[in-house]
């Protein structure tokens, strides 16, 4: 009996193991590959408009940074604003104690007032001359000799003059006024501070902020996209026609005003291989200060565009590819030309697909040219929908 049991026992794992030799190892329960094509979601490309935004590091200036320092030398004597304070053009800032300059113009006014005397003493003895010149009591020379002396000490008195002139404006110079509207800066010095026009610190900087200068860089690859994506004929033609840029500040923050480029540096750095742009914004409140900084953001328009999430897209060897989708539900892999700017999480696909193609999607690791997959196609609109929103 017990040998008949056992005998039973064999020929059933015998038929076991023959029918597992038979189904060739496929079962996917029993850990071997799977039977048939598998699903992979897939999306169809399509052209659409869209715009490209970049980001470039910027840095902040006043329309005018001006230097203020003393043109006399003296003590500050009072400090009239305060660092940060806002001030218009002619506001006083500075005093600076020059006793010497009131001493010069005190000079001056009594040179003045001698001169006269001189003159005065001058032209009547002209006046005394002349009628005996005319009577012949007295020769000519004599009243040729008075008019040269009057010439003479008239032009002393206007010397005079010239020099009270001078002297008063050295006395201006004690009192150091805003040569323009803006907001000062540090002040090194404090009162009583001995300063002069060759100190190595200016009084303060004042920074005219009504418009400000925003400066970035922008490589020679980078300047060539815009240039051949840019309407125009000159380099001065594209410039007007580059939109209104975004500035973002500091704290990501975007600056509520546009701004405009203005200006391409007309040279390459060779060091650096970039090229100086500077951008212009208007600060009407006054929230944006010289020395700040921020990064320019430039939109770019591109018509018909073909844009490809990043995530279905692998490198090989320093290059983009893709698996491409056929008719017959096959993929294989296609290489793409991607512009540099992305759109967000897409690339801008340049060269390698056409309107109207399939790609698989994601999860293709295991994927290799020749497979057939069961497309599982995902709506153009909801894939692309973050792109078309922005």
């Amino acid at each position: 009996m017990k040998q008949s049991s056992l005998l039973l026992s064999l020929t059933g794992l015998a038929a076991l193991f023959m029918a597992s030799c038979s189904s060739g190892g496929k079962d996917p329960k029993a850990g071997g590959p799977p039977a048939g094509p598998q699903n992979y979601p897939v999306v169809q490309i399509n052209e659409f408009n869209t715009t490209l935004e970049s980001d470039y590091p910027a840095m902040l200036e006043g329309q005018q940074n001006v230097d203020i320092r003393p043109r006399i030398d003296g003590f500050i004597e009072k400090i009239y604003v305060d660092e940060g304070a806002t001030v218009k053009q002619g506001q006083p800032l500075f005093a600076i104690n020059a006793p010497q300059y009131q001493q010069e113009v005190r000079t001056a006014e009594a040179a003045i007032r001698s001169a006269e005397a001189e003159v005065n003493a001058a032209q009547l003895q002209y006046n005394k001359t002349k009628p005996l010149v005319e009577k012949d009591i007295i020769s000519k020379f004599d009243l040729e000799n008075a008019a040269l002396t009057l010439t003479s000490k008239k032009a002393n008195l206007a010397q005079a003059k010239a020099a009270l002139v001078n002297a008063k404006v050295n006395l201006g110079y004690t009192v150091v006024n805003s040569p323009v509207n803006g907001v000062i800066g540090t002040i090194p010095y404090k009162v009583g501070a001995l300063v002069s026009s060759t100190s190595q610190q200016p009084l303060t900087t004042v920074s005219s902020i009504s418009k400000v200068y925003a400066y970035f860089s922008l490589n020679e690859k980078q300047l060539l996209q815009i240039a051949r994506n840019t309407k125009g004929r000159t380099l001065e033609d594209k410039i007007k026609q580059i939109p209104n840029v975004t500035l973002v500040l500091a704290d990501g923050s975007v600056y509520a005003e546009k701004g405009k480029i203005e200006t391409i540096s007309g040279q390459i750095n060779a060091q650096t291989g970039a090229s100086s742009l500077r951008a212009t914004f208007p600060n009407p409140n006054g929230l944006l200060r010289s020395g700040s900084s921020a990064s320019i953001r430039i939109p770019q328009f591109v018509e018909n565009a073909l844009l490809v999430p990043q995530k279905s897209t692998t490198d090989i060897q320093g290059k983009k590819f893709v698996y491409l989708v056929n008719d017959t539900a096959g993929v294989k892999t296609t290489n793409v030309e991607i512009m540099e700017l992305t759109k967000g999480n897409y690339f801008v696909v340049t060269k390698g697909l056409k309107n109207g193609d399939k790609i698989v999607l994601e999860g293709f690791a295991s994927l290799k040219d020749g497979d057939k997959i069961k497309p599982q196609v995902k709506p153009a609109d909801s894939v692309f929908a973050e792109a078309k929103n922005k």
